[in-house]
């Protein structure tokens, strides 16, 4: 990950356009290839940035160092640098992921036994499908056979998003998968996280943990 302080404009071109002013900001670029850009406030949230498959060009104009980041789609993230306070590297390695809670992991111990819960004919192909960038949640087909690929939140924010986002561009790659749907699934799901899944295609379920711990078990019983 390299990390930088720099004094800054940035500009957005793609769908929409945006500015951001002169301003002290710092600077994340993953080795996803992920660039964005965040200021001493909002908590986690980036002002801007650009997800992963992405290009990032660090080049002069004048006295200026401009940064173009580019993604598959064409948009661009310009970062004009005007002072750079800090830039360091540092190796994170292979990271061991999130330890879901129990209720999320019930969450998809649950879905993954009731998956007719995303509609009728759905089947499991399984929980925790492995990829290069951490387990989905789970992988299943629906009714007409295409696969979809399903991220569990108890709560369902942007991040999630984003973090299924990936998972589909590296499964839709695979020849045996694709095309693979997305769906996400949570408790509750936040308006700003519906809004960029439905944009990117993704479908939202909201999830009634109560009402799928109390659906009665329809496998045989001897007593």
């Amino acid at each position: 990950m390299r990390l930088v302080i720099a004094r800054c404009s940035v500009d957005y071109a793609g769908r929409l356009t945006a500015h951001l002013p002169s301003a002290p900001r710092l600077i994340l670029v993953k080795a996803d290839g992920s660039v964005s850009i965040h200021a001493d406030d909002r908590a986690y949230k980036p002002l801007n940035w650009m997800s992963p498959p992405c290009t990032l060009k660090e080049g002069v104009d004048g006295e200026a160092g401009i940064w173009t980041v580019v993604n598959k789609a064409g948009e661009k993230l310009i970062i004009t640098m005007e002072e750079i306070l800090h830039d360091s590297s540092h190796e994170l390695g292979v990271d061991p992921g999130l330890i879901k809670d129990g209720v999320e992991a019930h969450l998809q111990e649950l879905l993954a036994d009731r998956i007719e819960t995303l509609g009728e004919g759905h089947t499991l192909i399984r929980r925790e499908y492995p990829t290069a960038i951490g387990p989905v949640d789970i992988l299943c087909r629906d009714a007409d056979g295409a696969t979809v690929a399903v991220e569990i939140k108890r709560r369902g924010e942007i991040d999630g998003v984003e973090q299924l986002t990936r998972y589909l561009e590296l499964l839709n790659r695979d020849p045996h998968l694709a095309p693979v749907k997305g769906v996400f699934a949570a408790q509750e799901i936040k308006p700003q996280a519906r809004v960029l899944a439905t944009d990117r295609g993704i479908d939202c379920v909201v999830l009634d943990y109560n009402a799928m711990r109390g659906i009665e078990d329809d496998k045989l019983r001897l007593f």
